[in-house]
């Protein structure tokens, strides 16, 4: 996995204030391959793709590299794509001027939202995406988008522990196995550093939404993450699967697929007071004049040979019941995660925009980590 994959997950805090206030997302028909929430009679279906040029932005390391010129020779447009290191710093870049220059954007879920508030996304037109049949018809249940009026989604998962079974001496089952650690694991433990997932242990162990603005809860929701410092070898998104590998750490806070079970010592649980859902999106900027092939794009990265790259690669599930088809039994034996049934991963909660208590958020994780 690249470097800069690793920084997918990161604070909304930065982004609230160029967003502003957001509005709620829209409704749809909630059908993945509908007729969708806009006709496409602004958009042509008989384009000349071959006329139009696209440039898309993503994480590095989150498409096939040869995906490009693969596109172009099966549909026609040349693509340049773009990267990106952060969901800020492509928010920042779409929200700097009326055209950015980007005709399709990879943005987590809760930003697709706030661009979409914002007015910066175009519609998907779900008649020029037919691949969308491909989705899992609870894709279309997200509470970021639901319908996928603006946004569809490209991979989707969730958080847990992550932990070495002959070190451990007991299977943890509780966000409380981190925030109050049995002495096998205290000062052997590490937590996400990035804001709404070092949120979600606490917040989960008390009951509270991972949206929670109320300020009540999240004072005992930092109290309860200051109270867990003491217990923590670090705050760690990165390396967190190396310290367990080498022993150092004995139990982390991960993400589903960068937990490395493939080394048969490491195991992966979701907590019994439950998690989140996060999703990762693919959207259409309204200031791109490419439209027509921005669709096409999208409907050829749903294709299923095409998406199943991303599990097979990166390890995280995608929303393509076709695509989850193609991958090796082998890969579902190591990465036992990816069998989670989208029905599984809906129990999670999804994250949404926070909008002005994002502020709030970030304060608090700059008191609970300094020093």
């Amino acid at each position: 996995m690249s470097g800069a994959l690793r920084f997918r997950h990161v604070s909304v805090a930065a982004t609230a204030a160029a967003l502003a206030l957001l509005l709620p997302a829209c409704g749809g028909d909630g059908r993945p391959g509908g007729s969708g929430p806009a006709a496409s009679a602004s958009l042509d279906p008989e384009a000349d793709l071959s006329k139009q040029r696209l440039t898309v932005s993503n994480w590095d390391g989150y498409l096939p590299e040869d995906l490009p010129t693969r596109f172009e020779s099966a549909v026609g447009p040349p693509v340049t794509v773009a990267k990106h290191s952060t969901n800020e710093e492509i928010v920042a870049k779409l929200t700097a001027s009326a055209d950015s220059g980007i005709d399709v954007a990879f943005v987590s879920g809760q930003y697709a939202q706030a661009l979409a508030a914002q007015g910066l996304l175009e519609p998907v037109h779900h008649d020029l995406v037919p691949h969308l049949k491909n989705l899992d018809p609870l894709a279309a249940r997200l509470a970021h988008d639901k319908g996928n009026v603006y946004s569809v989604p490209y991979t989707w998962g969730t958080t847990g522990l992550c932990y070495r079974k002959d070190l451990v001496g007991y299977t943890p089952d509780s966000w409380n196995d981190l925030l109050k650690p049995r002495a096998a694991v205290k000062g052997k433990a590490t937590m996400l550093k990035t804001e709404r997932w070092l949120f979600l242990p606490a917040q989960k162990a008390l009951g509270y939404s991972v949206n929670t603005t109320d300020e009540q809860q999240l004072a005992q929701v930092k109290e309860l993450l200051l109270t867990a410092k003491d217990g923590l070898l670090a705050y760690d998104d990165t390396t967190f699967g190396d310290r367990l590998k080498s022993g150092e750490a004995v139990l982390a806070e991960a993400w589903d697929g960068w937990c490395p079970t493939d080394d048969k010592r490491i195991g992966f649980v979701v907590p019994k007071e439950g998690s989140d859902l996060w999703t990762d999106t693919m959207v259409v900027l309204k200031s791109s004049k490419n439209k027509e092939a921005a669709h096409a794009f999208i409907d050829y990265v749903l294709d299923a040979k095409v998406h199943s790259w991303v599990a097979s690669n990166i390890f995280y599930k995608v929303p393509n019941t076709a695509a989850m088809a193609e991958l090796d039994p082998a890969l579902l034996k190591s990465y036992p995660a990816l069998t989670m049934t989208p029905e599984q991963l809906l129990k999670g909660e999804s994250a949404v925009d926070l909008g002005d208590a994002a502020t709030a958020y970030a304060r608090i994780v700059t008191e609970v980590t300094a020093g």
